[in-house]
């Protein structure tokens, strides 16, 4: 916090009584102004504020520009989040405003008083850094009647809104629209659709390779329905068996087997191939040692041995680096007087360490490399 010269630097941090006998606490303003008394409205006011919020604040302080450079450096869910923050921070008190960023109070009378104006504000920073297809979609999400247009602007949609519009159309158009967007988002969007629909989906989407310029203007003819777009005259590359697999990677296991076995009936060869492009037994390799921990306290040592006979000597190290020495000295002894093993039992433990890990992924006991997960 700045401080106060002279006569006010008593009042900074100096707790005292209200008027109607409730804690309070004076700290100095930054602006100059008088000290700035901090009731317990206001620190609940305070406490209520979200890590979005606060950097919404710091948003409508920069500028036009400034805001707009940093938005460029943002993902379409941090931008959606932080679009519709600083939506929500435009009814916030002065007091609130000077105590989360006090430095910087002097710069925010200048540029907005986070009330009137807000709305422009908002669409102003969002077109400039977007464009003005982007910016029609995230405003859409966060601020009443704002319309959106460019089948581009799907990236920019949360899953269930994208379901919602999908649901009735073609499985080719959805397969083409699923592999439009990111793995993650074309996973939970399958996720909200029919049961009966997504090993279908799924099959186009594994046969998929390019799409033709025809095809793509009666595809955006349809999306017309939602938005006004262009079209490409080029041909596009989406989907395919990585695709379709990289999707899968983001299913819930539940969800997974029940797709995988429909599509296996519809084209057993496909859902084959699929899967030996989902998330194998080297990809282990890039989780971290605790998970590694948490997956070796839930399997079977059998199995464990089993898998790891087959496995290529760093998928062994990264195993025998979380055991402790004894242990490991053991773990190998053992292993190695199995003798020799079918391959098919190899593969077969491979794939069930490969599901429990998922799972337990699911559960957030462990993080599996490319399921997308954010950490600080």
């Amino acid at each position: 916090m700045a401080t106060k010269k002279d006569t006010d630097k008593d009042a900074k941090g100096k707790d005292a009584k209200g008027k109607d006998g409730k804690d309070t606490k004076v700290v100095a303003s930054a602006t100059g102004d008088a000290p700035i008394v901090i009731t317990e409205e206001l620190q609940e006011e305070l406490d209520a504020l979200t890590g979005a919020q606060r950097a919404a604040v710091l948003m409508l302080l920069l500028g036009e520009q400034q805001a707009a450079e940093i938005i460029r450096f943002l993902n379409p869910k941090e931008v959606q989040s932080l679009g519709g923050a600083m939506v929500s921070v435009a009814d916030l008190s002065q007091e609130a405003v000077n105590i989360v960023l006090d430095e910087f109070v002097a710069t925010l009378k200048k540029q907005t008083s986070l009330g009137l104006g807000t709305g422009d504000y908002v669409e102003k920073v969002m077109k400039r850094a977007l464009g003005d297809d982007k910016a029609s979609s995230v405003l859409s999400r966060i601020m009443p009647g704002q319309g959106s247009k460019g089948l581009e602007i799907l990236k920019w949609m949360d899953a269930r809104s994208i379901a919602d519009m999908i649901r009735n159309e073609h499985p080719q158009v959805t397969a083409i629209i699923l592999s439009v967007l990111e793995y993650d988002v074309a996973a939970d969007v399958l996720n909200f659709l029919s049961p009966e629909s997504r090993p279908e989906i799924l099959q186009r989407i594994a046969s998929l390779e390019t799409v033709q310029p025809s095809a793509m203007e009666e595809l955006e003819s349809i999306m017309k329905k939602q938005f006004a777009s262009n079209s490409s005259a080029k041909s596009s590359s989406f989907g395919g068996v990585k695709a379709a697999a990289k999707i899968m990677n983001f299913v819930k296991v539940d969800l997974e087997s029940s797709i995988m076995g429909g599509l296996s009936q519809l084209d057993p060869e496909l859902m084959m191939k699929i899967q030996d492009n989902m998330f194998t037994f080297e990809n282990l390799v890039g989780v971290d040692n605790r998970g590694i921990q948490v997956l070796m306290r839930n399997v079977e040592p059998d199995m464990l041995m089993t898998a790891l006979k087959g496995a290529p000597e760093f998928v062994k190290e990264k195993f025998f680096g979380n055991m402790s020495a004894r242990a490991r000295v053991m773990f190998i002894d053992e292993m190695e007087g199995k003798g020799p093993l079918r391959i098919t039992d190899v593969e077969d433990a491979q794939k069930t360490i490969m599901r429990l890990a998922r799972k337990l992924s699911d559960a957030g006991e462990l993080v599996l490399a490319g399921r997308g997960d954010d950490f600080v």
